[in-house]
């Protein structure tokens, strides 16, 4: 059976046959993409794979009954078949007054140019893929004698189209890739062990960190892990590292998801205009920055991406919302949606970080008498409904302004409307390493749960 290539066109053309058989809107979504995935541990390919798929997505109204049907099979005949189902599935679907595509007179007008793709990485080998990770662990392997084995090191690469069409008169594409390494060393003390990692993402091959950088940074961290100690319980500043501090961040955006606002699970109910954290708290959402990879030159509704302050200055000045959310919430959309193909929408921050400060990470450890520097924590103890926070952590003990010695088997806990209203320090360190980050943050006090 022929194989149809997608394209804007074919798009077009399935939403044209939809509404002849009586549909009143529709979207549509294809994404094609060619992965390639390795894991390799103490020198040998452990898993190895690489495969390529196309995927198309249909969505259907008929007045304020809407379905979502997809196929991998890009044939005439399939097509047709989706097209019958999804709207006999629409026509028995209950009623939604929030239902609906976005007005035509909001849809992008332009699709800019955002260097979302290296297509010459195309030309890069599998056994050079391999190696880079079999170089990441071997680094990491040889750093120190104290490093005896490894959870292993991987490579990764991704490179893909998406196509968006409406019945609104929209339809445009954009290709990215998406690249990674990583090493997750274990090292051993006095009969401990311990183990942490490191990692490189980017949408260009060449700006990958090389394997000896991400192999060192992993060692070191892991290194400094040894000889971990327990505390007592205490209440102390906290200094999140920016991987850590990212983790906040997200709990942020979680929270001003506008599923989680009209489900009433969030804590920022309502806190529109009003100030929830300290005057260090400004946060962007940011999807046309070139070559991040949150970036994206409209969402999955056809909508223009831009740059918006979130928080500024502690203030609340924007939700992320798609349009059935805000809908619900009487708002417009923020430009935020997203979706898996043959998946009604959803909502997700693009590139989302805490605006840095003016402190660099080591003037932030040294304004600390006696705390903790947070370098990774476990478990999901976050109530997005209340805020209560609880999580499992290790890290640095912090005395007289230094890292003196590791820590382990501790809890931190707090509040998140608390946590943000007692940022003291915002470090200069933001780097870009993936959708959601952080620099260095000081919280003025917490909960740690010890001895």
């Amino acid at each position: 059976m022929e194989r149809l290539e997608l394209s804007q066109e074919l798009a077009l053309d399935i939403l044209s046959t939809a509404k002849a058989k009586g549909a009143s809107d529709g979207d549509v979504v294809m994404a094609e993409s060619e992965s390639f995935f390795v894991t390799v541990r103490m020198g040998e390919v452990e898993k190895i794979s690489q495969a390529g798929e196309k995927r198309l997505g249909l969505r259907l109204f008929f007045g304020n009954s809407s379905a979502s049907a997809s196929t991998s099979d890009i044939s005439q005949k399939s097509i047709e078949k989706l097209v019958d189902d999804t709207t006999r599935m629409a026509k028995v679907t209950a009623q939604d007054p929030h239902g609906g595509l976005p007005d035509a007179g909001d849809l992008a007008r332009e699709v800019p140019e955002l260097d979302l793709l290296d297509d010459s990485a195309r030309a890069v080998s599998v056994d050079e893929k391999i190696q880079i990770a079999l170089d990441t662990e071997k680094t990491a392997l040889g750093y120190d004698p104290r490093i005896t084995n490894s959870e292993g090191a991987e490579f990764s690469n991704q490179i893909g189209r998406v196509i968006y069409a409406s019945s609104q008169g929209f339809s445009g594409e954009y290709s990215g890739s998406t690249f990674g390494h990583s090493v997750s060393p274990i090292a051993a003390q006095n009969g401990s062990m311990q183990r942490d990692y490191w990692y490189s993402s980017n949408r260009k091959f060449a700006k990958l960190e090389s394997s000896k950088s991400v192999g060192d940074k992993a060692a070191q961290r892991v290194l400094r892990r040894l000889g971990a100690r327990k505390v007592k319980t205490c209440e102390v500043p906290i200094v999140f590292d920016p991987e850590m501090a990212a983790s906040l961040m997200r709990n942020l955006s979680s929270a001003l998801s506008g599923y989680a606002l009209y489900k009433g699970a969030s804590f920022l109910i309502g806190k529109l205009g009003a100030r929830i954290g300290a005057e260090l708290l400004t946060v962007i959402d940011d999807a046309t920055i070139p070559g991040a990879l949150g970036s994206r030159p409209f969402d999955a509704e056809g909508l223009p991406t831009r740059k918006k302050t979130v928080v500024e200055r502690g203030e609340l000045q924007s939700y992320l919302l798609d349009t059935y959310s805000g809908k619900k919430l009487g708002m417009k959309s923020t430009g935020n949606a997203s979706r898996s193909v043959g998946e009604p929408p959803g909502v997700s921050p693009a590139n989302f970080y805490l605006a840095p400060g003016k402190d660099s990470p080591e003037q932030i450890v040294k304004s600390v008498k006696a705390g903790l520097y947070v370098t990774e924590m476990i478990g999901f103890g976050v109530n997005m409904v209340t805020g209560d926070y609880s999580r499992g952590a290790a890290g640095l003990w912090i005395e007289n302004g230094e890292l003196a010695y590791p820590v382990e088997e501790i809890t931190i806990a707090g509040n998140l409307k608390d946590m943000f209203q007692n940022i003291e320090m915002v470090g200069n360190d933001l780097e870009m390493r993936g959708r959601i980050t952080s620099p260095t943050i000081k919280i003025s006090r917490m909960t740690v749960a010890g001895d």
